[in-house]
């Protein structure tokens, strides 16, 4: 592992003014060290300061990187004032960092709103999507000043809620208060997501602690002035369908207009943006609440489309692989489940050491998942042989979120297709940013001796590596002597609350703790600051430290 050393100027140079400070008073340090340069803390984003301390314990801050690039010149002649329409890229590695683009055409033939205006808010019982031009917090007479904001929204923007209020920041100023905040009165924004091709412009979804769910164009949001959303379509309006907390949502990659909401109650429901629900979108009762099932709605016409129940019990995160095939999901009981979602079935899964399971994430590749949760422990799990292939210990507390670095690369690779070594990151409620490096060739199973054996000649590999594991199989945590241990290449206190959310970009890691702070921490290739070369750590080869 990799201790930090002392603070220098170069790394409070590189801090903004306002986050070296605040980091200074906290007795944080402004970097952390890795083989491959500093990583300088930039600046940090927070909620507005005069935020009530009670609204901090509504909800916990979870946060959405986006990136809005360039809309072309065309779709201005073409589309009515305000009525985006776009394409975007899938996330790579499930880390919400999406690239989006805005078209002048509206594709797959959906209806445009009228967004200016009255254009009516006809809604759909029963979990169907409503249309509406202002949800959440009072209008002002019903209508709110739209485009009077003339920018066309271009950059890259961070979205991260905190009480009642999801704010939005620029990613690259400096300013650490939002530039835009979305009230949602009585109800609390829990969960979002921004990353599917969709035509129609709705970009971003939003999950309440009510049930409802709501998808939304990001551009138009930061093009109004006002703190309420608009040209939002509603689903699960009023938890009409299920009234348990949104725990997370996730668009479907590869798969226009579709994404999935998970509830608190152990239920999964599938949605596609271009359907409007009719007013018998019901779904047959669970006969038995221990085991997983799949319902399709009863009309094709339906919206939702189809009921997953996967477990008895909150599900607290869910996951798609980067070709849209898998979605593992992790709830309360202390399970992962991972699915082939194209055919509704149970591929494989498995018990946490200690009680919850709490985040996870795919690898760029689909090859693996991480898991994190109250066992204070990272397990990755191998999709090729279904189980549990290493386990990381170095947290003092809760895992509250993981996830693979997909813009890290090796500093030696000879052959790496033959020789993959993964960086991934966990944070947790210990306050602590750790990285691991996972190379699979050199994982090291771990040997037993049979009783009364050769402490020498007679030890043999355990069954958990023999056996094969059946297809729909949900197996046992399996011994900690039996898998292989990593231990953390970079352990640094980076907050002073419990963290909350991770995610990796090309240009930074971001780091958020649960009342509302995030944190950009600079790569070394771009960060501003010359690390003196007696500062910068001398490579080493990152998965044989790691493992014992």
């Amino acid at each position: 592992m990799i201790s930090n050393g002392s603070s220098s100027s170069a790394a409070n140079t590189a801090a903004a003014p306002s986050a070296s400070s605040s980091n200074t008073a906290a007795g944080l340090k402004n970097f952390f060290k890795t083989p491959e340069g500093r990583y300088n803390l930039q600046h940090d984003k927070t909620h507005p300061s005069s935020l009530l301390p009670y609204a901090l314990a509504k909800s916990i801050t979870q946060i959405t990187l986006a990136q809005i690039k360039d809309q072309p010149a065309q779709s201005a002649s073409n589309l009515p004032a305000l009525q985006p329409s776009s394409t975007y890229s899938v996330a790579s590695s499930g880390v919400k960092y999406v690239t989006s683009k805005f078209l002048g055409s509206s594709g797959n033939g959906s209806r445009m709103l009228g967004f200016v205006g009255g254009n009516g808010n006809g809604s759909k019982a029963n979990g169907g999507a409503s249309k509406s031009s202002h949800v959440g917090g009072l209008s002002n007479g019903g209508v709110s000043t739209v485009g009077s904001n003339t920018s066309d929204g271009k950059g890259t923007y961070l979205i991260f809620n905190v009480g009642d209020t999801l704010y939005i920041t620029e990613l690259s100023s400096e300013e650490k208060d939002p530039i835009k905040s979305i009230s949602f009165g009585n109800s609390n924004p829990i969960c979002h997501a921004f990353d599917s091709k969709a035509k129609d412009g709705h970009d971003l979804l939003i999950g309440l602690n009510s049930g409802d769910v709501y998808s939304v164009s990001l551009r138009l949001q930061l093009q109004d002035v006002g703190k309420k959303l608009v040209g939002a379509h509603h689903y699960n309006k009023d938890g009409t369908l299920n009234n348990s907390r949104c725990t997370s949502v996730a668009w479907i990659p590869e798969r226009d207009g579709a994404f999935v909401a998970a509830h608190a109650d152990g239920n999964l429901y599938v949605y596609e943006k271009s359907k409007e629900g009719p007013s018998d979108s019901t779904f047959p009762v669970i006969k038995d609440q221990t085991q997983f099932s799949v319902a399709h709605a009863r009309s094709s016409k339906s919206n939702p489309i189809a009921r997953w129940h996967v477990c008895q019990g909150p599900i607290n995160a869910i996951a798609f692989s980067a070709d849209g095939r898998h979605l593992a999901t992790v709830g309360r009981d202390g399970y992962l489940r991972v699915f082939d979602f194209l055919n509704e079935q149970l591929i494989c899964g498995g018990k946490s050491y200690y009680s919850a399971l709490l985040c996870c994430a795919w690898s760029p590749d689909g090859k693996y998942i991480l898991t994190g949760g109250e066992d204070d422990l990272v397990q990755v799990w191998s999709m090729e042989d279904r189980k549990v292939v290493a386990w990381g210990e170095g947290h003092n507390s809760w895992v509250s979120g993981v996830a693979f670095d997909p813009y890290w690369s090796p500093q030696t690779s000879e052959d790496e297709s033959e020789n993959a070594v993964y960086r991934f990151g966990s944070v947790g409620q210990d306050t602590q940013l750790l990285l691991w490096d996972l190379a699979m060739d050199e994982l090291v199973v771990p040997l037993r001796r049979p009783p009364g054996g050769s402490p020498t000649y007679s030890r043999t590999v355990s069954s958990h590596w023999d056996s094969v594991v059946p297809v729909g199989t949900l197996q046992p945590a399996p011994s900690t002597k039996d898998v292989p241990k990593l231990a953390p290449l970079v352990a640094h206190r980076v907050h002073s609350e419990p963290l909350s959310g991770l995610i990796f970009s090309h240009e930074s890691i971001l780091t958020a703790s649960r009342d509302g702070h995030v944190k950009i921490w600079m790569r070394p290739e771009n960060s501003d600051s010359q690390v003196n070369s007696s500062d910068t750590c001398q490579p080493m080869k990152p998965a044989s430290s790691g493992f014992r």
